[in-house]
């Protein structure tokens, strides 16, 4: 497998850091997860074509996951790739319906397939690709997912506190991305700080760890989040950024 950081950052404009966005490949199989505003130009950047992903994977509707959505359809349709498939959460069906009423022009030029999924449920994406789907603790309904392929795990979390909907999925998995919003000792619910993630982390059996999801109260701070969890925590801990490339 191999995964691209394409955003790292939230809905507050940093410089460095476009909204969230994660790609991950399983062979010649591309799959975004999230999808939030800079990512078609990130995908870009990446030296990937948009034109390669036809499968998004949504961790929640909040618009800094979601907003270049519409964009990535419309590009691939500008270039002739018409048929994608979204997977979500419970109303994403809904919400993209009703984007679709805003610009009934996209009605007629692509064709959308949206499956919604829930905690505890699995799907494919691609021969020899499972993905288990759970719970995360956020202002709306938030799922992690737990990507299996060729004997290696990733587990991404989406918008979460630390939770055992999440920490479940990651049990000894090789790579955990996982939202760290604000740093030490920041009053935080709905998101994560360094210090809420540590006990969770703490014999996981996980081996690596991507922090993401970076407020620009984080700046400044990011070793310090590093060494904090380093302290109680066997493995690797990283920060993200932009562009980023990691495979396992």
């Amino acid at each position: 497998m191999k995964i691209t950081f394409l955003g790292t950052g939230v809905a507050i404009p940093q410089k460095g850091r476009v909204q969230s966005g994660v790609l991950i490949e399983f062979g010649e199989k591309k799959v975004l997860f999230d999808c939030g505003g800079g990512i078609l130009n990130r995908i870009f950047e990446s030296g990937t074509s948009h034109t390669e992903i036809d499968t998004i994977v949504l961790s929640h509707l909040h618009l800094d996951h979601v907003a270049d959505v519409m964009c990535l359809l419309k590009a691939n349709w500008l270039c002739e790739k018409l048929d994608s498939v979204i997977y979500g959460p419970v109303g994403t069906q809904e919400w993209l319906g009703m984007l679709m009423d805003i610009y009934p022009y996209m009605k007629e030029k692509v064709n959308v397939e949206v499956r919604e999924v829930a905690a505890g449920e699995g799907f494919e994406l691609a021969d020899g690709c499972s993905v288990q789907c759970g719970n995360g603790i956020h202002s709306v309904p938030s799922l992690g997912y737990r990507v299996e392929y060729d004997g290696k795990v990733v587990v991404y979390s989406g918008d979460t506190e630390p939770c055992d909907g999440i920490m479940e999925l990651a049990q000894g998995a090789d790579t955990l991305i996982h939202e760290c919003s604000f740093p030490l000792d920041f009053p935080m619910t709905n998101h994560a700080t360094p210090d809420m993630l540590r006990p969770y982390l703490e014999g996981s059996g996980i081996s690596r760890v991507y922090l993401t999801h970076l407020y620009p109260h984080m700046q400044g701070h990011e070793e310090e989040a590093l060494e904090y969890i380093k302290e109680k925590f066997e493995g690797e801990v990283h920060i993200a950024s932009d562009l980023m490339k990691v495979e396992l």
